[in-house]
């Protein structure tokens, strides 16, 4: 007998990953964590029933949540990641040997627990020295914090639930209060495609760009994510991600990517009309 594992991404559409062992699943205090092992995406890691990542595609996401930003303002030294509790961005911010600084607010410890035990090449930095991790509400945390970051990357899940208020503008608030004059936030904004998603990354963007002077929307392909198109937001209180850019500069750092490469990151602001138009009906 075949095991499946299927997550709806409307009521209408499901999509399906075959299962070879359900390795892993524990209702936490929080939401419900599985592990799945799959033939073809490897190990993969869901929550309240949503794929947060695969061992196939995360490199994806990870890559281009934290090289964007990284490559937009060369003077990062300290960064707050919100959520990512499996690590995958923690590892590829360790990359860079300028960032003196990582701190990780992850609500649910067991995340953490789980990803450390069936998925340690995605957790394998986040024992780094520079890596600091508190389980705590993020609200809360970044409320006691002013003037003290240059980068900040909001890894959580989409806005319902536990993440919803991740996408407030109370929350975008407090988070342009905790950078610093010249810094950064980059965000995931979920997938366009499906209406009730447009709909939420409509009402999230009209709220970072009443609080940001910069705010820009980039993309990239990832398959196990709702209509294998994804979004993520950039705002900044001064640099601009394709203006400000320093590619040289990344490039000499002689990073080896997978999927994030200098040109890829000019095209990824380059939307299609539909999405261009969404957006700019609440700008």
């Amino acid at each position: 007998m075949e095991l499946w594992f299927s997550e709806y991404h409307t009521p209408d559409v499901k999509h399906s990953i075959r299962v070879n062992r359900h390795l892993y699943s524990h209702q936490s205090e929080y939401q419900q964590i599985d592990i799945y092992d799959t033939p073809e995406f490897g190990r993969a890691l869901v929550l309240d029933g949503n794929v947060m990542l695969t061992e196939r595609d995360e490199f994806i996401y990870d890559e281009m949540i934290t090289h964007v930003p990284m490559a937009a303002h060369p003077g990062i030294r300290d960064v707050l990641v919100i959520g990512a509790g499996d690590g995958g961005v923690v590892k590829e911010l360790t990359r860079y040997t300028s960032i003196q600084r990582i701190d990780l607010v992850e609500m649910d410890y067991q995340v953490v627990e789980a990803c450390r035990l069936y998925l340690p090449e995605n957790a394998s930095k986040l024992d780094d020295e520079r890596v600091h991790i508190y389980f705590d509400n993020a609200l809360r945390f970044i409320r006691r914090c002013k003037d003290a970051y240059d980068l900040i990357i909001v890894d959580s899940m989409d806005p319902f639930g536990p993440s919803e208020g991740h996408f407030t503008r109370e929350f975008y608030g407090i988070c342009y209060n905790a950078l610093h004059d010249d810094g950064i936030l980059v965000n995931q904004q979920g997938s366009p495609f499906y209406k009730h998603d447009a709909d939420e990354i409509q009402r999230s963007h009209k709220r970072i760009v009443s609080t940001f002077p910069i705010s820009r929307v980039y993309q990239a392909h990832i398959p196990t994510y709702a209509a294998g198109y994804w979004l993520f937001g950039f705002a900044s209180k001064k640099y601009h991600p394709i203006d400000n850019v320093h590619l040289k500069q990344w490039k000499d750092l002689k990073l080896e990517t997978r999927y994030y490469t200098p040109n890829l990151h000019i095209g990824s602001f380059f939307l299609p009309a539909f999405l261009e138009n969404m957006l700019k009906e609440v700008e």
